[in-house]
């Protein structure tokens, strides 16, 4: 890797992360009463955590289908509350027979 090539774009990476951060703690200097600002920035990091696992999840396996099956159980525990350890394993679990299956049917 040329490092001299990479350097320019790390730091204009970590200049971006960090205005995106310190920005607002410099503007705003007063607590934010407005109802809509606040229930957006509650939703906010629901919304990105959404944002980014979404499509990982649906290209992490090798067919869509067994990825669809794959949400399919995590959704349908996830509802009934069970513990997020439960979820992701049954989940895993579920991928890992459809893709076994997938592959004796095809």
């Amino acid at each position: 890797m040329n490092y001299l090539a990479f350097l320019p774009y790390l730091l204009v990476m970590a200049l971006v992360t960090y205005a995106v951060r310190a920005i607002p703690l410099v503007l705003v200097k007063k607590k934010i009463e407005n109802t809509f600002v606040l229930s957006f920035l509650h939703y906010m990091p629901y919304a990105v955590l959404s944002v980014m696992t979404v499509p990982a999840v649906f290209s992490a396996t090798g067919n869509v289908i067994s990825a669809i099956v794959g949400v399919a159980v995590a959704l349908v525990l996830a509802f009934f509350k069970r513990s997020l350890l439960l979820v992701a394993a049954s989940a895993a679990g579920a991928v890992l027979v459809t893709e076994l299956l997938l592959r004796f049917v095809f």
